[in-house]
C-alpha cells in the first residue's frame, strides 16, 4: 500500500457491490449503505488507513481508492 499524494478518491462499483456493510462498519465516515449498496464519500479525502482497510475487506473488491493527483491505484492491492 502506498501513501502517495495528499488526497484520495474513493469509488464503489455499484454493479459489483453486494451490500455486506463491511466498509460502512470499518469506515462509517467514508461509506454508507443506500438501498443495499455502498456509497463512498464523493469529495477527495486525506489518506486514511480506515479507507484502505475497508477496500481490502470488501468481499467482492467493489471499492477502489485512487490518488487524486495521478490516478494511481492505492487499494485494494492486486
Amino acid at each position: 500500500m502506498s501513501d502517495r499524494g495528499t488526497a484520495w478518491r474513493l469509488s464503489v462499483d455499484a454493479d459489483t457491490c453486494i451490500g455486506s456493510g463491511m466498509c460502512a462498519g470499518i469506515a462509517p465516515g467514508l461509506f454508507t449503505l443506500v438501498h443495499g449498496v455502498s456509497v463512498a464519500r464523493e469529495a477527495p479525502i486525506a489518506p486514511d488507513p480506515a479507507a484502505v482497510d475497508a477496500a481490502e475487506s470488501c468481499p467482492v473488491e467493489a471499492i477502489s481508492i485512487r490518488d487524486a493527483a495521478d490516478d494511481h491505484l492505492v487499494a485494494p492491492e492486486p
